[in-house]
């Protein structure tokens, strides 16, 4: 009697697409599934103390990877080539927003600073280490990393992290903070997977990050939004 056995090649093929189904389960059970659920608990205080927490977790997950080259963690000489893109792009931005909040709502123009100068300045100084660098650490290096497997190394893991990020935002309470960190999310996970710096990515999402505190979007972007 003869009987069909499988190849080498085809059992590796069914534990390649298994990983990949888990892989996928688990990138929506905690970047939508624990998020929701982080939402609608309505956590007091805000997520800066779960994403210095999840920050310093993908951090010491990522530098145990034999695979991840941990230079992408910095490369700071990837920084100067992108800078001129970088402040292109952003100086466009700023002035959209001053005009679209001097439009709508003119008395939110630079509100921080005028009315609260001491807490704009430690927003400047802190959010880009407390909340950004955490951020960048989850939804970039942790994300595209662990989940290319899934989504490949293009636009299906732009997408994928672009998704993400815009969908942690609801916890604002706001559709604008979603489409906004959407938009975002495309432009940091492009700009990562170009430079392979996530020190590029953290200080251009920073940068952004104080154009909307100093230019009157903040309330869209702290938790007290909701």
């Amino acid at each position: 009697m003869s009987g069909t056995v499988a190849s080498p090649t085809t059992g590796r093929s069914a534990t390649e697409r298994g990983r990949r189904l888990r892989l996928a389960v688990e990138y929506l059970v905690l970047f939508y599934g624990a998020v929701a659920a982080f939402a609608w608990w309505d956590v007091p205080g805000g997520p800066v103390p779960e994403l210095v927490l999840l920050g310093a977790l993908a951090w010491w997950w990522l530098r145990r990877q034999p695979t991840f080259d941990r230079a992408d963690l910095g490369r700071p000489a990837a920084l100067r080539p992108a800078l001129p893109a970088v402040l292109r792009l952003w100086t466009v931005a700023f002035v959209l927003a001053v005009v679209v909040v001097a439009v709508l709502t003119p008395e939110r123009l630079f509100d921080l600073p005028r009315q609260q100068p001491v807490i704009w300045v430690a927003v400047v100084v802190l959010y880009p280490v407390l909340s950004v660098y955490p951020q960048e650490l989850i939804f970039r290096a942790f994300l595209c990393h662990r989940y290319a497997p899934v989504f490949g190394r293009g636009g299906g893991l732009v997408a994928a992290s672009a998704a993400a990020f815009g969908f942690a935002h609801i916890i604002f309470g706001s559709w604008l903070s979603v489409l906004l960190t959407l938009v975002g999310g495309v432009l940091f996970a492009r700009r990562y997977l170009r430079t392979r710096s996530l020190l590029v990515v953290w200080v251009e999402h920073a940068a952004y990050g104080v154009l909307a505190f100093t230019v009157g979007l903040g309330a869209y972007f702290y938790h007290a939004a909701q």
